[in-house]
C-alpha cells in the first residue's frame, strides 16, 4: 500500500500503540489529543508515560492539540476516544473536515442514553460525503502487548468489504493480523458487551472463586452477548471470532484489562467511585452495562450476569449475593440459548 496519512484521535493506550503499528507500516501518523503537556512529551520525549512508563516511540510519530491542522491532509482518520466523546469529537471532525477520507474506529462501547453504537454515531455526526463507510477495528488486543510488537490478530469489519480491505492492508504487518467482517453490528456489540463480562470476571476473582467460576461466567457471558447482538441484527457466527470469543478471552482473565481490574477490585471490597479514580483511564464496562441493561430490557432480552453487574455497579447489591441469586435462577436447558 501507498504510504498514507493517518489522523489518530485519541493518544490514549490503544490509539498510541496503533500509532506505532501505522508508523512500522510506513505511513505518515499524527496523533490529536487535548492535553498540552501530553501532546509535548509525545513530540519532544517520544513518549507516553501515562500510558506506557518504559517504551520510546518512534520519532516519526507527531502530535497535536489542533484538530484543524491534524485533518488538513489526512487520507485516513481513525477514531480511538472514550465512547461517551465520540459524539462531541465526530461533530467538531464534522465542523473542521474539508474532503473525504477513510473513517475507522478501535473504540468499544455503547452511547448512554440512546444505547447506540460508535459507528452509527460517527455515521449520524460526519456528513456521507465527506467518508466512506465507518471501518470498525476490533478484537483481542492488549494495547500494552501490540506496543512491543507482540503478535495480534483482529477483526476489520464494514459495511463496504472495499473499505474492511482498505483497513486490512492499512495495519496487517508481521505482528498484526486482521481479518475482513461485514458484521458490523455483530463486532461492535461483541467489543462492547465484552467489557462488562470482564468486570464480573474479575469480580469473581476478587472474591477469591477459581477457574470453573470464570469458565462459567465467559461461557455464559458470551451466550447473552450473543443474544443481544442477534436482537439488533448480528450474525451468530461472529461471536465465536476474533471479536466475540477471542476478545472476550483476553479482557476476562487478563490484568491488562482495566475492566478486569475494576472488577477485581469491586470483588475485593473496594467502592466503584474509589476504583474509576484510581484508574487513571475510563472503564468502558461501567457505562456500557448501563445502556446494555436498558436495552435488554427494551427488547425484552434475558441478561442475567449483566443484570447482576447492573445491580452491583449501580444499585449496590453485594457482588456475592449477586453471584448466589444467579446460581438459585429457575433451572434451563443449554441448548434453549438463556
Amino acid at each position: 500500500m501507498i504510504s498514507q496519512n493517518i489522523a489518530i484521535l485519541g493518544p490514549g493506550s490503544w490509539g498510541t500503540a496503533l500509532s506505532q503499528v501505522l508508523t512500522d507500516n510506513g505511513h505518515h501518523v499524527i496523533l490529536y489529543g487535548d492535553s498540552p503537556a501530553q501532546i509535548a512529551e509525545i513530540n519532544e520525549q517520544h513518549t507516553n508515560k501515562r500510558f506506557f512508563k518504559d517504551i520510546v516511540l518512534d520519532e516519526r510519530i507527531h502530535a497535536s492539540t489542533d484538530l484543524k491542522e491534524v485533518l488538513k491532509n489526512a487520507d485516513t482518520i481513525l477514531f480511538v476516544v472514550p465512547t461517551k466523546a465520540t459524539r462531541l469529537v465526530a461533530k467538531q471532525v464534522a465542523r473542521d473536515l474539508d474532503h473525504k477520507v477513510h473513517i475507522l474506529h478501535a473504540s468499544k462501547g455503547l452511547e448512554q442514553g440512546s444505547h447506540e453504537r460508535i459507528s452509527t454515531i460517527l455515521e449520524e455526526e460526519i456528513p456521507a460525503e465527506l467518508r466512506g463507510e465507518i471501518t470498525v477495528v476490533s478484537g483481542p488486543s492488549h494495547a500494552e502487548e501490540t506496543i512491543v510488537r507482540d503478535i495480534t490478530l483482529i477483526s476489520a469489519a464494514s459495511k463496504n468489504q472495499k473499505d474492511a480491505k482498505y483497513a486490512q492492508e492499512l495495519l496487517s504487518n508481521d505482528y498484526m493480523r486482521l481479518y475482513t467482517n461485514t458484521d458490523v453490528v455483530g463486532v461492535e456489540t461483541a467489543g462492547a458487551l465484552k467489557n462488562i463480562i470482564a468486570v464480573g470476571a474479575g469480580a469473581l476473582h476478587g472474591l477469591g472463586f477459581g477457574d470453573n467460576a470464570k469458565a462459567a461466567i465467559i461461557t455464559r457471558g458470551l451466550a447473552e452477548i450473543t443474544r443481544l447482538g442477534v436482537a439488533m441484527g448480528a450474525q451468530p457466527l461472529t461471536y465465536i471470532g476474533l471479536s466475540g470469543v477471542g476478545d472476550l478471552i483476553v479482557t476476562g482473565t487478563s490484568k491488562h484489562s482495566r475492566n478486569w481490574r475494576a472488577g477485581d477490585a469491586l470483588g475485593r471490597g473496594e467502592k466503584l467511585a474509589d476504583i474509576e479514580a484510581n484508574m487513571g483511564m475510563v472503564i468502558e464496562g461501567v457505562s456500557t452495562c448501563k445502556a446494555a441493561y436498558e436495552l435488554s430490557q427494551a427488547l425484552d432480552i434475558e441478561m442475567p450476569i449483566t443484570e447482576t453487574i447492573y445491580k452491583v455497579l449501580y444499585e449496590g447489591l453485594e457482588p456475592r449475593k449477586g453471584i448466589l441469586g444467579m446460581m438459585r435462577r429457575e433451572a434451563k436447558q443449554e441448548n434453549e440459548f438463556d
